[in-house]
Formats: structure tokens, sequence, C-alpha cells
């Protein structure tokens, strides 16, 4: 909040380009000697995406903290475009470099961008996700499944409902006074304790518990049974510079870059990747069921579909869950027409799948879509196929 913040922020410092050259060689020399590689990310790796940060000379605090009002533009979280640093981490990741983000961000792009569910602590939340607490189950909503907090600060109802046990839907956001979840915070030391090599990429290191987990890895800095090595790359000095081995003042973008030429690793493009689950039942009482289902790579219900239509049927479904029951059984061979409608942050356009039904029970097919946003053109890939006599 505003009160976190000073009216006189820190100073920002750009350090030479060839000063940032030298550093990421050594930070690539360093990524492929580790054996456990993590990054612990703040609101600093967004920036280059319209969102803003928070302690910066225009960050949000700190506008506030001044009593000015925000004059340049500013990108929705649920249409900015991951960054060149998000996409560096996605690619280290995939090529199994780098073990486990830890981050402060609740913007949502980490997961967007393609970091995978259980390779990341999100210490702070994602504007995206909602759970059940009675329950457990999560939901990812291509919308800010927030609570509005009319109660309290404290009140996360978002006013939804599970739709596994029924119960009150919470969003995941932690607030400024309330305790972070001790499940993600375990992992997140757990990782913080196992590893060799620690980049903290756009943070200022002032908010705890978070600021603890570098802080214990560059007190080892000097350890011979637990050595370990950790980089800051901030624009603003950090509590914590003393502690580092390597300190970077320079855009997160600027420095991955460097890292990712040195490592001879390509920066992939942004892909909005989404999995559908297509289901067709042979049903009671003369019908079948069609029923169709976005999810997220963990199998977590993911809510980006607007509409579903059966066009063969002129049937369309307008919420969750998208289920219809048609008239009469199923033949085998029958092919279904189905058409996708998206929240469109991204203005993807409708999708239609020619789906077959194989007849003799059961069926669910997972289907991989893929959207360049630079081309507004979707891929279908292979689906996978699910088979079943009962479901």
């Amino acid at each position: 909040m505003a009160w976190t913040a000073s009216t006189n922020p820190e100073q920002e410092y750009h350090e030479s380009v060839h000063s940032v050259d030298e550093k990421a060689s050594r930070l690539a020399d360093l990524i492929k000697q580790s054996k456990h590689f993590i990054v612990f990310t703040g609101a600093g790796i967004s920036t280059s995406a319209g969102i803003p940060d928070f302690r910066g000379p225009d960050g949000t605090w700190t506008l506030q903290a001044q009593g000015r009002d925000r004059t340049g533009p500013t990108t929705d979280t649920l249409q900015a475009i991951p960054t060149l640093t998000h996409m560096a981490l996605v690619e280290l990741q995939d090529r199994g470099l780098l073990k486990h983000v830890i981050s402060q961000n609740c913007d949502g792009l980490h997961r967007r961008s393609g970091i995978l569910p259980e390779n990341i602590s999100e210490l702070h939340g994602n504007s995206n996700r909602e759970y059940c607490k009675d329950c457990g189950k999560d939901y990812i909503r291509d919308f800010h499944a927030t609570a509005t907090y009319q109660t309290s600060v404290h009140d996360h109802r978002t006013g939804r409902k599970c739709a596994r046990c029924g119960g009150d839907l919470h969003d995941s956001i932690i607030n400024f006074g309330e305790a972070l979840p001790g499940d993600v915070l375990d992992i997140a030391f757990e990782h913080g304790q196992k590893t060799d090599l620690c980049i903290v990429l756009g943070s200022s290191l002032t908010v705890s518990p978070a600021n603890e987990i570098p802080e214990q890895i560059g007190c080892r800095q000097y350890s011979l049974r637990w050595p370990a090595t950790l980089a800051i790359c901030n624009l603003q000095p950090t509590p914590q510079d003393d502690l580092v081995t390597m300190r970077i003042f320079a855009k997160t973008d600027n420095l991955m870059v460097k890292v990712m030429e040195k490592l001879e690793i390509p920066i992939p493009p942004f892909i909005l990747r989404r999995l559908v689950t297509l289901k067709i039942e042979n049903g009671t009482h003369n019908t079948s069921l069609v029923s169709v289902m976005g999810i997220d790579t963990d199998g977590t219900p993911a809510s980006f579909l607007r509409t579903v239509k059966l066009l063969d049927y002129d049937y369309c479904m307008i919420a969750e869950p998208f289920i219809a029951a048609i008239s009469g059984p199923l033949q085998a061979d029958t092919v279904f027409n189905i058409e996708l409608e998206f929240m469109g942050h991204y203005c993807e356009p409708k999708l239609i799948i020619p789906h077959k039904f194989e007849g003799s029970g059961a069926s669910e097919c997972i289907y991989l879509l893929e959207y360049d946003p630079s081309t507004r053109q979707w891929e279908v890939a292979p689906e996978t196929t699910m088979q079943s006599t009962h479901m």
C-alpha cells in the first residue's frame, strides 16, 4: 500500500551496456554450472508490458504516497503480453535449466507465459486464480477473479461457488497484514535452501517474509557446506545489496536478452496456449450429452470461453458448465462442428473444431489450441483421446 512507499523513492541507476554484457556472461556461465537454479521475481519484470511497478519513481504506491494521479497509459493485466524476461524464463524452464520461480507478482503473466504450476510459488497470489476453502479446488479464470472487499479487506469471497462442493470461492490475493499461505511459502523456502544460484529480477526486496528467501541465500555465499550465489537485477538499490555476489543495475529485459545470447538460446515469442476438453457420450432417456471445458496444464478448470455453439444443432451454451443434451442416440463417426468464442483479451477470433464421435461408450478428447497475438491466428494441435466404457 501507499504507506509502505516513500514520497522520495530511491534513485534508479543504469549501468553501461558493456557492464551489463560482462555480467550477463558471468551469469550465463553460472546457469550452465548450476544444479538448482531459481529466480525470484517482482513487479519490475512486468513494467515493459505496460504494468506499473510499486516503488519506482512513477510506481503505484509512490504516486499514492505523493498524492499524484497517474498520467501515462497502463495496460490491463489481462491484455498484457508477457515480456522478454517472462519468455526467457519459460525457455530456461523448458530446457531444464530453471528449476523454480518464486514470485511476488499477482498479474498472472508467469502462468500465462508458460511457467508450469508446479514450477512456481506465487507468494502473493494470482489475480486470475480463485479457490474453494472447503475442498481445495483451484479455478483459473480469464478475468479478474478478485473479491470486492465490500465487507472488509480480509473478506476474500468472490461471490462465486465451487462447482465441486458448492462452497464459497475466495481470491488468492494476499493483502497487507495477512499471512502468506503456508504450503506455498514452505515450497519457496525449500527451493531457496536447495539452490546454488538465485537471480532476483525486478524486486525491491522490502516485503517480508518473501524477502527472507533471497536473504538466506545471500548469507550462504561464503558457506563451505551449502554455497550459493545471489545476483540482483533491479534499477533501485535493495536492502540486500551487501549480500550479493553480483549486482546489476539494469532493466530485467536488457539483462535477460544478454544472458540468453550468451547461452545461445533464443527467446521464444509469446504464444497463448489453451487446453479444451470435449466429452461426448450417449446419455439416458434417449439423449446424448456434449460437454466442453477449458482446463489448465494441471487439469485445473480454466475459464476462458465465453460461449460454445454446436453449429449443426443450432445450439448455443452461454455459461459454464458448457453441457448440451441432444435428442436421440449418436451414431459412430458423427461429426460435431463446435464453435468456441473466447474472452477476447488478445483479440482472439472464434474457432471451429470439427470433432468426431467414435461411438461405443464415452470419449473425451483434449485439444491444444495455440494463438499467436501477432498474427491473430489459431492453430489446433493434434488432440489426446481418452476412451472409457463408463465415466
